[in-house]
């Protein structure tokens, strides 16, 4: 069975109106905000789901995060309909996992990455023939199938694993959300931002109030 990859479904309820292809298309744009050339298909499914696959799959993560799997839709009567967003399989992927203790058995990581889709086997990555040892190097080997791209970092057992594999989008080792790195993170500048001591302008203001009494605090 061939596997839909970067690609989305938008589930419509059961119960509500039906769609037109054009008022379909419209709310792609309109509400999406896709343009054509982001676009390779959109596809009207059964039970009202409607599959739209990118070229590009830092794209579809990017609508994923955007939504946060769930959109309205507005028809002509005026009712709003919750659509369920969420990925399509990505197809079968093998997913390396490195930075992870060898205490930490197969069983632990695979409940870390159950939440990304199905797996199906971990092995150990072993040296390329171009090495004397022909031994394990650290790095599992992970085949799944995930529903959902997997972030560049995920802890494992209380340890901080670098993930990666192919079609993966960049995402933050900070925060680790996409579409930014750690040097240009916003959460990480306003962390710094709160934990900043008090400038001499803040002092300033305390001494203009004049004399200190023992109600003051000094912020």
């Amino acid at each position: 069975m061939t596997e839909r990859q970067q690609t989305i479904v938008c589930a419509f309820d059961q119960r509500s109106p039906r769609v037109s292809a054009f008022q379909l298309h419209e709310w792609v744009y309109e509400t999406l905000h896709l343009q054509e050339h982001e676009v390779v298909m959109i596809q009207i499914g059964r039970r009202r789901h409607v599959y739209i696959k990118f070229r590009d799959p830092q794209k579809m993560q990017a609508i994923l995060t955007a939504t946060q799997g769930q959109e309205d839709f507005r028809h002509e009567n005026g009712e709003i309909s919750k659509l369920q967003i969420e990925a399509v399989g990505l197809g079968m992927r093998r997913v390396r996992v490195a930075r992870l203790l060898p205490k930490v058995g197969d069983k632990t990581l695979k409940m870390a990455l159950g939440a990304f889709g199905e797996l199906r086997d971990i092995q150990p990555e072993i040296w390329s023939n171009a090495y004397r040892y022909r031994v394990s190097n650290g790095v599992r080997v992970v085949s799944m199938s995930p529903v959902k791209h997997i972030p560049s970092h995920v802890v494992v057992a209380r340890y901080r694993t670098l993930i990666s594999y192919g079609g993966q989008p960049t995402t933050c080792y900070s925060c680790n959300k996409p579409g930014h790195l750690q040097t240009a993170c916003p959460h990480r500048r306003r962390e710094r931002t709160e934990s900043r001591p008090a400038t001499m302008a803040s002092w300033t203001e305390v001494a203009a109030r004049g004399p200190i009494s023992n109600n003051d605090n000094i912020g």
